[in-house]
């Protein structure tokens, strides 16, 4: 290759620097950064292991919940999670104190539990101003070789959407037995169940939203369905389907199917999850 053959960098950087449209494909893939980890619940469907162990702390496939979610958060690019405490706080505190990654900041909700939407309220001086993740602690999957949460905060398009769930298929799900809570377009938009027989996709405890969606919200404990039902009047709902098997442990029985689930997960060899 002779010199005039040679890429031109200078005019590389420039195209990327400037191209519209790449600059729109950067800015969606942009990893998210910070995270709220919902771990303050009384698991009251799990006593009586809960009556001294906070349920975020249950172990499922030699780890604890709450290890799930953060080493998921993690992988995906995630640096901060705030993770709120009620029950057997202390614990939780203990369990998250030596963790490097991401760094663990309290959010104390001792003196009064504040519900899925009132715990990220409280929180919100310390996720700052960019869209975050709102994670279950007790949400736990299996993947196929791929994370999915990565591929949300992949899929997530701040100028279309003001929240992102992730979403199990309500049949093939361990340990579920509802009817499930939406319907999916083909454009990714969500809907309510409402009054069908049942639906789909049910909400895996996983979400990428904005903290503007929190202003005009109730002071105190309220659910995250408000903002769902607000987001879904505005079109601006979204589903991301999970790839992998969603583990519902919501009782103590659940604990050996959800076991026995992840324990097949990881059998699966790595060319045939891919395939």
């Amino acid at each position: 290759m002779d010199g005039r053959d040679k890429p031109d960098h200078d005019a590389l950087r420039f195209s990327l620097a400037f191209s519209p449209e790449i600059r729109v494909t950067q800015a969606r893939f942009s990893p998210i950064r910070r995270a709220m980890v919902l771990a303050a619940g009384l698991g009251q469907r799990m006593r009586p292991i809960t009556d001294t162990l906070p349920k975020p702390l249950v172990r499922i496939g030699g780890k604890a919940m709450l290890d799930h979610a953060l080493d998921r958060l993690s992988e995906a690019g995630v640096e901060d999670a705030v993770v709120n405490v009620h029950h057997l706080a202390a614990q939780i505190e203990a369990h998250v104190a030596g963790r490097a990654r991401p760094r663990i900041t309290i959010s104390d909700e001792r003196a009064e539990l504040l519900e899925t939407g009132g715990g990220v309220k409280k929180a919100l001086p310390l996720l700052g101003t960019e869209p975050f993740f709102h994670v279950n602690s007790d949400s736990v999957w299996s993947e196929t070789g791929r994370s999915n949460m990565s591929a949300m905060a992949q899929g997530w398009d701040a100028a279309g959407m003001d929240m992102l769930l992730l979403l199990a298929k309500r049949e093939g799900s361990v340990g579920f037995d509802g009817r499930g809570d939406f319907f999916r377009g083909a454009d990714g938009l969500l809907t309510r169940r409402g009054s069908a027989e049942s639906a789909p996709y049910v909400y895996a405890g996983v979400a990428i939203m904005k903290p503007e969606l929190f202003a005009e919200t109730p002071e105190g404990p309220f659910s995250l369905n408000l903002l769902f039902d607000r987001t879904i009047a505005t079109g601006r709902l979204h589903g991301l389907v999970l790839d992998g098997q969603w583990l519902h442990v919501g009782t103590p029985e659940a604990i050996a199917p959800a076991e026995a689930a992840f324990a097949a997960a990881s059998r699966v060899p790595l060319q045939k999850a891919h395939a």
